[in-house]
């Protein structure tokens, strides 16, 4: 899509868990703005998202991913374009559910699970994910995903 139009979609594809599995409760200001991205992605905010992040982020995706191809990525929008648009467009009620937040101050890791059904084969996917974030001075500076690839390529075919 062209500009930043496709923003405005509704997100369902970060659609944040809304069960008894809430994340646990985040003490450090960098685990509360890491959780609050989590419930923008739920609210389908990805401006939010993108806002909170340094102007040269970098985003690494799991080694073997299918989102690894642009891997990493620099700066929130060849995050936006190279990955949340392609996780919109490619997937049906794509979900990111965080589980716990492990708060290491600089470093925060969230334990969850995404869940969708790749829209080429149908077939749904129901993944653990670990995501390393490091937050300095208030801005989200760098992104490691860590998740079951081989699970993601029998449910894509690719």
């Amino acid at each position: 899509m062209k500009g930043t139009a496709w923003l405005c979609l509704p997100l369902i594809l970060f659609a944040a868990c809304a069960t008894a599995d809430r994340p646990t409760a985040a003490s450090t200001s960098n685990a509360r703005l890491v959780s609050s991205l989590y419930e923008a992605f739920g609210r389908g905010d990805v401006p939010a998202v993108l806002g909170a992040f340094d102007q040269n982020v970098i985003w690494e995706e799991a080694e073997g991913s299918n989102y690894a191809d642009k891997s990493p990525y620099r700066g929130p929008q060849a995050v936006a374009e190279g990955l949340f648009q392609r996780l919109g467009t490619e997937w049906n009620g794509f979900r990111v559910n965080p589980q716990q937040i492990i708060d290491g101050g600089e470093t925060v890791v969230v334990l969850g699970r995404y869940a969708g059904t790749y829209k080429r084969t149908g077939k749904p996917l129901d993944s653990q994910f670990a995501h390393v974030w490091t937050v300095r001075n208030g801005r989200v500076v760098k992104f490691q995903q860590y998740t079951d690839t081989a699970q993601y390529a029998r449910v894509t075919g690719l």
